[in-house]
C-alpha cells in the first residue's frame, strides 16, 4: 500500500487529486498539509512513504522541506509537483533529495503513473522536461561566481529579511552582511538600493 501524504497550497488541486485516487485500492492518501511547514507535522505524525509536493509554498518551499524530508526519513520517495519547469529549478529539487518531477498542466492519469513509479523507488520525469538538457546541465554547469556564503545570503534576501535578520540567523555580524551585500552587487553589476533585493528575488528558485 502506498501512503501518500500531499502538499500543495491550492486546496482545490489537493481535492481534485484526491478525487483521483479515491477509488485506487492501491494508494492511501494519509495526509495534506498547505504549507511546508504543515508537511513536515504530516510526514512526522502520519509516517508517508510517497510525499508528492509542490515547490513554491508558504512558511517553507518545497525544496527546502525536502531537504529535511530526507534527512530524518530517507526512505520517503519525494515526487515534485510544480509549475517549474526550469532546469535550475528541477536540480535543487534533485539535489535535494526528490525521485519524480511532474508539471502541474499534466492529466491526473500521469500524476497516478509518478506516483507508482517512485513508490517503487524508479525515478520519474515529466514527459515535457528535457532530460537530455537536465543531463547536459549536471555535467558542464561550473561553479557560480558567488560563493557558498554568498548564495546562503542571497536566498535570505528573496525572502525579505533584513541584514540583522540575516546576521542573526547566519550568526555573523552586520557589518560582513553588509560587506556581502555590497560585493554581490559588485560581482553581479547590480546598481542601486533595490536591485540586490529584485535579482534575489528572481533568482529564489534557480540557485
Amino acid at each position: 500500500m502506498i501512503r501518500l501524504a500531499i502538499a500543495e497550497d491550492h486546496q482545490s488541486l489537493i481535492d481534485g487529486i484526491k478525487l483521483l485516487l479515491e477509488y485506487e485500492d492501491d494508494i492511501s492518501i494519509v495526509g495534506t498539509a498547505n504549507d511546508g511547514e504543515a508537511l513536515l507535522e504530516v510526514v512526522e505524525k502520519k509516517r508517508p512513504n510517497v510525499v508528492l509536493t509542490d515547490i513554491r509554498m508558504p512558511k517553507l518551499d518545497g525544496i527546502a522541506a525536502t531537504k529535511r524530508i530526507k534527512k530524518s526519513n530517507p526512505e520517503i520517495k519525494v515526487l515534485s509537483f510544480t509549475m517549474f519547469d526550469q532546469i535550475d529549478a528541477i536540480k535543487q529539487m534533485l539535489d535535494a533529495g526528490a525521485t519524480g518531477y511532474i508539471l502541474k498542466n499534466s492529466s491526473l492519469n500521469e500524476v497516478l503513473k509518478a506516483i507508482r513509479t517512485v513508490a517503487k523507488g524508479e525515478t520519474y520525469f515529466d514527459a515535457n522536461i528535457n532530460t537530455n538538457a537536465l543531463a547536459s546541465e549536471n555535467k558542464t554547469k561550473t561553479k557560480g561566481v558567488l560563493t557558498k556564503r554568498q548564495i546562503e545570503i542571497l536566498e535570505l534576501i528573496a525572502l525579505g529579511k533584513t541584514s540583522r535578520e540575516i546576521a542573526d540567523e547566519l550568526f555573523i555580524g552586520v557589518h560582513t552582511v553588509d560587506t556581502h551585500r555590497k560585493n554581490m552587487a559588485r560581482i553581479l553589476g547590480l546598481q542601486g538600493k533595490g536591485e540586490l533585493m529584485r535579482y534575489a528575488i528572481e533568482k529564489k528558485y534557480k540557485f
